[in-house]
């Protein structure tokens, strides 16, 4: 089997997988987009907000930038962060490093399919802004947004792989995952929209990766910021936190349960509970 084969089919095995948690459907999907909407009932409405020129635009063009940002994260790095070390707990991982199947096709599966979800959860809540919320795309900014959005998801992937590599149980993951990323939010200005936040929030905020994702984003609507919206340094710091990723996945990722993480015979009674790893026939 080639090399494509190999990923194709691991990806829509990955994507069936998750297709069949509703509970995981609905928080890495649609718990964005029901945020978008709550958010613009609540806060928005025909309030504007001050950009860095001093210029004036609409908050729910704010939101539905920051938002679709936060989806793709949703379904990268928390995703990953919180299944992967279920997967290894059951040992799953395991029966798969024992297969002819090659390491990295298994972790294409895992990282192509929560791409796939991250480019739904953005047209999702794109396709709602334009829809619900008088939101206009300059279709000359989209391949900056583009660029931003692969850029992206695939240093927020490997981050999720480096936390998962670095939490010893599953029952940590959900906990670790969600402690990281959402106050990761509010200082990143996806959920509160900060013209002048203070220098600690903001040290924090250009420190991590988020907040040039959901600038980039943001700007495609910002009808006061000119094609291509194209900064450098965003990138340059998505990037870098990307090869921080790898390299602690690298490091520490493991195909094996932490023998603290609990008893062998219920690790495997819950892998047999939950789902088998997947074959490389097709």
């Amino acid at each position: 089997m080639s090399a494509a084969r190999l990923v194709v089919v691991q990806v829509r095995y990955q994507l069936k997988v998750f297709m069949r948690s509703p509970v995981a459907v609905f928080f890495t999907v649609m718990f964005p987009v029901l945020m978008l909407v709550l958010m613009n009932a609540l806060f928005a409405g025909d309030a504007d907000i001050e950009g860095p020129g001093g210029e004036a635009w609409p908050v729910q063009q704010f939101y539905v930038g920051g938002l679709s940002a936060f989806a793709a994260v949703s379904a990268t790095f928390t995703n990953l962060a919180n299944v992967v070390p279920v997967r290894r707990d059951d040992g799953i991982l395991k029966r798969w490093r024992s297969t002819p199947l090659p390491a990295w096709a298994c972790i294409a599966g895992y990282v192509g399919s929560a791409t796939i979800v991250a480019a739904v959860g953005v047209a999702l809540t794109w396709g709602l802004g334009v829809a619900f919320y008088d939101i206009t795309i300059d279709v000359a900014k989209l391949p900056v947004a583009v660029l931003t959005f692969v850029l992206a998801v695939g240093s927020f992937a490997a981050l999720g792989l480096a936390v998962a590599s670095l939490i010893r149980t599953a029952e940590s993951a959900p906990a670790v995952a969600n402690a990281i990323i959402l106050p990761l939010g509010f200082v990143s200005s996806v959920f509160v929209p900060t013209a002048d936040p203070p220098a600690w929030m903001a040290f924090l905020g250009d420190a991590f990766p988020l907040k040039p994702f959901a600038e980039t984003f943001q700007d495609v609507f910002n009808p006061f910021v000119d094609p291509p919206a194209f900064v450098a340094h965003r990138l340059i710091r998505i990037a870098a936190w990307g090869v921080v990723g790898v390299a602690i996945a690298l490091w520490r990722f493991r195909w094996e349960p932490h023998r603290t993480s609990g008893a062998p015979g219920r690790r495997r009674g819950r892998g047999r509970g939950r789902q088998a790893p997947a074959t490389t026939s097709g």
